[in-house]
């Protein structure tokens, strides 16, 4: 079993700075893609940020330039730096990965979510 456990979210002024993370645990031979996903109040889940085992990115464009996707393979953690942050980025944010268990079968897995609110 694989479990991904997110942390880093809550309360920021707008204009402001979070850093989320997430770090994938259990039977795991090795991970691909891993992302952040939102879902803020009446909207439909969006993807935020991925980024894959060599380190490419991909942004949705209203983040572009705000905020960072990383990951430290040896450590299965992927990370959101989320900076200038902005009202209409309030939502819960899912840590979402694809991962190759120690069965060998690829899993899609999910976070429980965590909350973020930009807020004055």
């Amino acid at each position: 079993q694989v479990q991904l456990v997110e942390s880093g979210g809550g309360l920021v002024q707008p204009g402001g700075s979070l850093r989320l993370s997430c770090a994938a645990s259990g039977s795991i031979f090795s991970i691909n893609a891993m992302g952040w996903y939102r879902q803020a109040p009446g909207k439909q889940r969006e993807m935020v940020a991925i980024i894959t085992s060599g380190g490419r990115t991909n942004y949705t464009d209203s983040v572009k330039g705000r905020f960072t996707i990383s990951r430290d393979n040896a450590k299965n953690t992927v990370y959101l730096q989320m900076n200038s942050l902005k009202p209409e980025d309030t939502a819960v944010y899912y840590c979402n990965a694809l991962v190759l268990a120690a069965t060998f079968r690829f899993l899609e897995v999910w976070g429980q979510g965590t909350l973020v609110t930009v807020s004055s």
